[in-house]
């Protein structure tokens, strides 16, 4: 199979949102450009060490090149990547960063990081809400996630969103199958 790389004409539009959260703080909602790493540097540099552990399942002092890419160069059908930011009176600053890659043709891994800050304010489960929503809209409809034993807040979250197919356990890290369940 031929891919073609996505280009500014792909950009999905359709997934910029505002939003409210229940505290009434403001969020802006929008698929990452093409390669645009600029917003996630500035995410993984506020990220506390041990979200960064949970996220990466290591203590990473920078994010090397390699997951930046990863992370940002989507193709919008196979995989998008999704981020929020917060909207105040300054401007936008990013808080949060969600998004799904295919495996196959009809699952897709999917993953959640929120700045230390804005946790435990609803910005994840928005968030999710909005990936997996994306991905079902590109056909995908069984999500794995990779979760490390002491995320207790992903476990939950996973939880609230989805029904849990399957799951496997080895070194600490739990591979998660699930489908969304209706809102």
């Amino acid at each position: 199979m031929v891919r073609r790389m996505a280009t500014e004409l792909d950009y999905p539009t359709d997934l910029d949102d505002d939003v409210t959260l229940p505290n009434q703080k403001r969020l802006h909602i929008r698929a990452l450009r093409r390669c645009e790493a600029a917003p996630v540097r500035e995410l993984f540099a506020q990220l506390s060490p041990r979200t960064r552990y949970l996220r990466f399942f290591s203590p990473l002092p920078a994010l090397p090149d390699s997951v930046l890419r990863l992370l940002t160069c989507m193709d919008y059908r196979r995989g998008i990547a999704l981020v929020a930011e917060s909207v105040s009176g300054g401007g936008r600053e990013i808080i949060g960063l969600g998004s799904f890659n295919a495996i196959d043709d009809q699952n897709a891994e999917v993953a959640l990081v929120v700045r230390d800050d804005w946790q435990q304010q609803r910005v994840g489960t928005t968030l999710a809400r909005r990936v997996l929503q994306a991905a079902e809209d590109r056909g995908f409809h069984r999500f794995v996630v990779l979760v490390h034993a002491d995320n207790f807040a992903i476990l939950k979250l996973v939880k609230k969103i989805g029904d849990v197919v399957s799951a496997t356990m080895s070194g600490g890290v739990s591979e998660l199958a699930f489908v969304r369940r209706p809102e």
